[in-house]
């Protein structure tokens, strides 16, 4: 029985990433640096600080990365205060409430900082619904290691057979799969070149791990 959700947040609650993109491009002119989209696009998944150290390495800057997690945050912050365009995911806020009703343990599991993670859950109203969050940028590692989603899934008190991952990224699926925890993979319109491939299950839609539906998939496996 499914007992367990745990969410990324950027692709599948919000869809944040028109701003970081913003942020991470404004950063990039401040150090006045070139980034292909084929290398950001790598980026997906991935805490800030450690794309700043991959840019730091790649382009032998002189600035240290924290640095230029500084300089993105600041962007970001001013974009995401003016931004009246950020919305919920369709159909994300239905999901959460439903199986909060049901009583399955929620949990964030994002790359993003704390500081975003708690400004989108209080933008959102969405504390109520969920047991804990966890930020990528506060762990030693980044996705596609599994660090984040086993602790995740050890924050809900249930086994990883018991639990399962909504993820939209390449790298945040990989760390799901590394984890052992059942992984949807979720396709949305905002996600692009990302690969689900070895994702448990594909949607396009969250009516599709409506509660009835997804306990039944996970009394087949079980």
């Amino acid at each position: 029985m499914l007992k367990g959700v745990l969410f990324d947040m950027d692709g599948v609650i919000v869809d944040t990433e028109p701003l970081h993109q913003k942020a991470y491009h404004l950063m990039f002119n401040d150090v006045e640096i070139e980034v292909s989209p084929e290398l950001y696009q790598s980026f997906t998944g991935q805490s800030t600080l450690n794309i700043c150290k991959r840019l730091c390495d790649r382009f032998s800057l002189t600035e240290r990365p924290e640095t230029l997690v500084q300089l993105k945050r600041k962007h970001f912050k001013y974009i995401f205060e003016n931004d009246p365009s950020l919305q919920l995911i369709d159909g994300v806020l239905d999901i959460i409430k439903e199986y909060h009703e049901k009583e399955l343990k929620l949990v964030l599991a994002s790359s993003a900082s704390m500081m975003t993670i708690n400004n989108i859950f209080d933008r959102f109203n969405l504390n109520q619904y969920f047991i804990a969050k966890f930020s990528g940028a506060d762990l030693k590692q980044s996705k596609p290691h599994p660090e984040i989603f086993e602790k995740a899934a050890f924050a809900t008190g249930y086994e990883r057979s018991e639990c399962m991952v909504i993820e939209d990224s390449t790298n945040g699926i990989k760390a799901a799969n590394a984890a052992k925890i059942f992984c949807v993979g979720y396709d949305s319109v905002h996600s692009k070149n990302q690969d689900y491939s070895i994702a448990n299950m594909v949607i396009s839609d969250f009516g599709e791990i409506r509660h009835a539906k997804i306990q039944e998939i996970f009394k087949e496996i079980n």
